[in-house]
């Protein structure tokens, strides 16, 4: 079945570093939701990682900060946030609650489709949008439990084949949704530049009013079916994000898990009306090593399932991204070369967890994260 054009609305360059790196996945079982037994294609008890364990808990008991918006401190805790965990949970972001269960009501809606309506808007292997796997499946010999649907700008074109009747109250959910992420997004973005003594004034693609001209973003509707053998799956394997930042909204049902250096893996508790931050690739670049871009990712419950909405935020596809120049000095030479976002995304779909340290041009220890067992393998090439 064909699947849908991409979106008018994508930067070329961005989409020119998809094209150059065409993913082929296919569903070996689509209908996960119906099977009793984990398949052997999505048993990775065999890939010497550290299986999860069932149902998101945790033996770690700390996590990640909980940091409100509205404390007159929360620079400074987002900067202790961003130097130790890379990774941090808002409140009083702004953000409606009812909005929040709206966009979730329609991801539960749009997984919730019969398989052969969901591949009416399958994602080609060198499109960013549309439903399908994940693409950092390409990277690994067994498959994710997993099931994901990408937006870039307006949903439409995928939306009417979705629902023919009553796409129209589902695109405008969606459309609201990345409006209020946007606006988040920059009010953190500059939040996490501020806590470094970053202004305005530094950022070369930003005008006097702190807006970002022709800004990237991505927004992704996962879900994790119950699955039936939860220690021996993985919904999404640990991978750090290509980006500035990313803004997850996840239901009730904890399954997201951030690794902290001389901790481990940490189980990122559900907040009921709060969202999860999480350091990318980008913002580690411009903070020249000072901000950790976090290393995290999914487990599987086998009782209930899983929805998560990450929104991905980057800055224009041909800004180029380098430490800061106030960052930088005699004793602290700059770690990465310049880059753009798009040939960077290029670069991690080669190289994977190994991406950053690709474009160091410092002999100083890298403050790149290494993942569980060692294995450099477990970075996505994904926008995030």
């Amino acid at each position: 079945m064909p699947s849908i054009p991409e979106i008018s609305t994508v930067p070329p360059k961005l989409s020119d570093a998809f094209r150059s790196h065409p993913v082929h996945l296919r569903h070996e079982c689509p209908d996960l939701t119906s099977l009793k037994e984990l398949p052997d294609s999505y048993d990775w008890t065999d890939q010497h990682y550290v299986i999860p364990a069932t149902n998101g808990d945790s033996a770690i008991s700390e996590s990640i900060p909980v940091i409100d918006l509205n404390d007159p401190n929360a620079l400074q805790l987002i900067g202790h946030a961003c130097k130790t965990w890379g990774a941090f949970q808002v409140i009083n972001h702004g953000i409606p609650t009812s909005l929040l269960d709206q966009a979730e009501c329609t991801t539960r809606h749009l997984f919730s489709l019969p398989v052969e309506q969901k591949l009416k808007a399958s994602r080609s292997p060198d499109a960013l949008t549309g439903y399908g796997l994940s693409r950092s499946n390409s990277f690994f010999s067994k498959i994710m439990w997993s099931e994901v649907f990408t937006i870039i700008g307006s949903p439409l074109d995928h939306f009417r084949h979705l629902w023919p009747e009553d796409y129209t109250k589902h695109c405008k959910v969606m459309e609201e949704y990345e409006k209020e992420m946007k606006k988040s997004a920059e009010k953190l973005m500059w939040l996490m530049l501020g806590s470094l003594n970053i202004t305005m004034e530094d950022i070369e693609w930003a005008d006097p009013k702190g807006n970002i001209p022709d800004e990237f973003a991505v927004l992704h509707m996962n879900y994790y079916p119950a699955c039936p053998n939860p220690d021996r799956a993985m919904g999404m394997a640990a991978h750090s994000d290509s980006t500035i930042l990313t803004i997850l909204h996840q239901n009730n049902t904890a399954g997201l898990q951030v690794l902290k250096k001389g901790t481990g893996w940490v189980a990122v508790p559900t907040n009921p009306g709060g969202l999860v931050v999480i350091v990318g690739d980008l913002l580690q670049i411009l903070s020249n090593g000072s901000y950790i871009s976090a290393l995290h990712r999914a487990v599987v419950n086998r009782d209930k399932p899983r929805f998560s909405l990450p929104y991905f935020y980057g800055p224009p596809a041909r800004a180029q991204v380098s430490p800061l120049p106030k960052l930088v000095g005699p004793s602290d030479p700059p770690l990465y070369r310049p880059i753009t976002w798009s040939e960077f995304l290029g670069i991690k779909a080669k190289h994977f967890n190994n991406a950053l340290s690709s474009i160091r041009i410092c002999t100083s220890p890298p403050n790149e994260v290494v993942a569980a067992n060692g294995d450099n393998n477990t970075n996505s090439a994904e926008v995030a």
